[in-house]
């Protein structure tokens, strides 16, 4: 449960951040152990569905940082220069709990990361980021 209090939820049809969350090859498996995958997955979406959209995707090839989460921008935190950000070995569910008041703070572009982020904060290879991109990015 986050510790920050719950934003109103946005307009119907307003724009969310998107936070994608690996669930493929190792991400989300027992080859990493020790972690509540389906926990920490229902934890996002629990708290950020009000504010932002949480799906799980196939594997984003970036084994090496499983557990990935990556936080895309809503269209207006790309106006505002946002660009994804892909955090990596999210295996810790304080991790899970700045993630979350990011996104209901505004995400990428809007609002800058809880600190400790930048801890888990990786950049993929270009092949990589293009196959998460949304239509129209």
């Amino acid at each position: 449960m986050s510790r920050h209090p719950r934003k109103p939820a946005p307009a119907q049809g307003a724009s969310r951040p998107t936070v994608s969350v690996c669930r493929g090859c190792c991400c989300g498996t027992p080859k990493i152990p020790d972690v509540d995958h389906a926990g920490q997955l229902a934890v996002l979406r629990r708290t950020l569905a009000d504010v932002a959209t949480v799906r799980a995707v196939d594997c984003l090839d970036a084994c090496e940082q499983a557990n990935v989460v990556v936080v895309q921008p809503s269209p207006q935190g790309r106006a505002a220069g946002g660009r994804p950000v892909w955090l990596g070995l999210v295996n810790d569910p304080d991790a899970v709990t700045d993630i979350v008041a990011w996104a209901e703070a505004g995400g990428p572009g809007l609002v800058d990361p809880p600190g400790i982020l930048d801890l888990y904060a990786f950049r993929p290879s270009r092949r990589v980021q293009r196959e998460l991109r949304e239509p129209g990015d």
